[in-house]
């Protein structure tokens, strides 16, 4: 269902889009706060090696990608899409701070998981239904969304990196609990500026098998080809907090004056910040292409970004960076500024994407696969973050690079394939759909 609220807000768009803005930003906040320490936690603390380290990250990172699969189908066909984010985000906040305890590592990152499996596809899932599926605004609107991702990310390192440096990793870690907690609080209080859930017997009119209709086929193959590139796309991507950790702490030299050394962990906000800062500035450009006719498409604009970031692993390939040879924090500045630029141009995009051809009645589902892909990625790349022990910085960073400059190549060729079937507007619904159940549109 769609609401039509008379206010705006930020950016032109509902408020409701402020709520899950706010609501996102304080999620990803405790994600990425946790996420920026675990590497060092595990091989500092804990004393794991490197190898370990690298494949416990991997797993823990790919299963948060894939519990959302069984939580969107939870939350299209019983929760819905408010109790599925308000139950999750209660399982994570326990998640994080069971972190507190050294003991708890595995029981904690396992209850983080399955919460973000029913927090994950569902609140994005909401963004769409804040539109008519004719609304200018809609094109941008997931771009809007993805800086309330990033701007927790960018706050998360450095407060929730400061504090487990300095004061101890535990201490971290209950910050990012914290934030979770506050997410909660804020989409609770402006529920009313959100589309409401379907009654459970709308919502349970439509089986699985109404995706599998003819109709869809060519759509659903579309996507799983682009999913197996997202895929591939990650198991390079995802070494922003694996392997680059790993290079940040041993290959870069991070000292700014005789009394100051950059933190490794706020190396991390530079992301989530340049993202914060570029978006709107692609978003004018983009609505003021699309107002002319001269937007690219979506898999044209993924492909960019997924030459882009292999530049950027490319640059570090190049400039190498070992304990006995470490290059400057500038270096590793401008490696994030060029991964970063690369970002913007294929996840939001690709999640927009997903979210824009899913059928009426399955929002949460579509986008959970589109996490699916995000889950075989990340597994992936724990593993050949494994060979970061065996091979030269200047090797396995030329790997990665070589491995994005493939899929921006298979993904030209694939939009040229698939442009008669994307040249419409969204999936229709299934026959005798419950209208607008899970709808969910974006550019």
């Amino acid at each position: 269902m769609m609401i039509d609220a008379p206010r705006k807000a930020w950016f032109g768009q509902p408020p409701g889009l402020t709520i899950l803005f706010l609501t996102e930003m304080w999620e990803k906040f405790s994600y990425y706060g946790m996420r920026a320490l675990l590497v060092y936690y595990m091989t500092k603390q804990l004393l794991f090696s490197q190898e370990q380290a690298s494949m416990v990250y991997g797993l823990y990172t790919a299963l948060a990608y894939l519990s959302p699969v069984f939580g969107g189908m939870l939350a299209d066909r019983w929760l819905g899409k408010r109790r599925a984010v308000i139950l999750g985000g209660a399982i994570m906040a326990f998640g994080h701070f069971l972190m507190a305890f050294d003991a708890l590592l595995y029981p904690a990152l396992l209850a983080i998981v399955l919460g973000n499996g029913l927090f994950l596809p569902t609140l994005p899932g909401q963004v769409g239904d804040l539109y008519q599926r004719d609304d200018p605004r809609r094109g941008s609107a997931f771009n809007v969304y993805y800086v309330g991702i990033n701007l927790g990310a960018f706050l998360a390192p450095l407060i929730c990196g400061t504090l487990g440096e300095v004061y101890g990793w535990h201490v971290g870690f209950s910050a990012a609990g914290i934030g979770m907690l506050l997410g909660l609080v804020i989409y609770i209080t402006g529920r009313r500026h959100l589309p409401p859930d379907p009654p459970r017997s709308e919502r349970a009119t439509l089986p699985f098998s109404a995706l599998w209709q003819p109709a869809y086929r060519p759509l659903l193959q579309l996507m799983a080809m682009i999913a197996g590139l997202i895929v591939v796309f990650r198991l390079a991507y995802e070494q922003i907090g694996n392997t680059i950790a790993i290079w940040l702490d041993t290959g870069v030299d991070r000292v700014l004056t005789a009394d100051f050394t950059i933190p490794m962990t706020w190396f991390f906000s530079l992301n989530p910040l340049l993202v914060f800062l570029i978006t709107p500035l692609l978003v004018r450009r983009w609505t003021r292409q699309a107002r002319g006719g001269r937007e690219p498409a979506a898999l044209t604009k993924m492909a960019i970004g997924a030459a882009v970031v292999g530049l950027s692993f490319v640059l570090v390939a190049i400039l190498g960076g070992e304990p006995s040879a470490k290059v400057g924090w500038l270096w590793a500045a401008l490696f994030f500024a060029i991964f970063t630029f690369g970002e913007l141009f294929i996840l939001p995009v690709g999640l927009g994407l997903f979210a824009r051809l899913a059928p009426v009645g399955f929002g949460a589902t579509i986008i959970a696969f589109w996490f699916l892909a995000s889950f075989g990625g990340n597994l992936l790349a724990g593993a050949v973050g494994m060979l970061w022990s065996t091979l030269s910085s200047t090797v396995f960073f030329s790997l990665m690079g070589g491995t994005c400059m493939l899929v921006a190549v298979l993904l030209l060729r694939l939009e040229r394939r698939a442009r008669p079937l994307l040249a419409g507007n969204a999936a229709p619904a299934p026959q005798n759909a419950a209208p607008a159940d899970g709808a969910v549109t974006s550019g």
